[in-house]
């Protein structure tokens, strides 16, 4: 089964889970610190919340999980035949999962990813290199992938991006 995946910055995590498990009546499938999602049977979703204090309620990055990497690696020769300009994750680590995935860009710079979920993973993502050669903390590979709405769609710089090129030496974690 695919299911469609909305991730959004909120600004408490706590309260969003709050609101979250009332309106859908499920508990969170994950939960981690800064971080929680939602594997919802009725209507088919998956619902992200990536706390992002001051940039609440906007949206962090689209997607659809699927069940397989057949499926990933699938879409990566459909959308590329189809002339758009994919970038391809595979075995990448994001969001609490190893995980195989591609993104693509709307034209109104909505990043869509699609994946699926490989393993459990203990840490938010491979942690990014500065140029000194230091790695961030979980907290601060959040920032450094997923920005802002704002930060995403001018400086390209959200979820599953390279992320801010001119502060990461290697490839940023993605969100999904």
């Amino acid at each position: 089964m695919s299911r469609v995946q909305l991730a959004l910055n909120v600004d408490d995590l706590d309260q969003a889970v709050t609101f979250y498990s009332t309106l859908f009546n499920t508990e969170p499938a994950k939960r981690r610190p800064g971080y929680a999602n939602f594997a919802i049977t009725q209507p088919p979703l998956k619902l992200v919340l990536i706390e992002n204090p001051g940039h609440g309620g906007s949206l962090n990055h689209l997607g659809v999980e699927v069940e397989s990497s057949d499926q990933v690696h699938a879409e990566i020769a459909r959308l590329s035949s189809a002339g758009l300009f994919t970038e391809e994750q595979i075995a990448t680590t994001c969001c609490f999962a190893t995980q195989d995935k591609v993104w693509v860009t709307a034209p109104d710079a909505e990043r869509w990813e699609v994946y699926t979920v490989l393993a459990d993973s203990e840490t938010f993502g491979t942690a990014p290199v500065l140029a000194g050669g230091e790695t961030v903390s979980d907290d601060q590979a959040i920032a450094v992938c997923c920005g802002t709405a704002e930060e995403a769609a001018a400086e390209g710089a959200c979820c599953g991006s390279a992320a801010k090129t001119d502060a990461v030496a290697s490839g940023a974690p993605c969100c999904g």
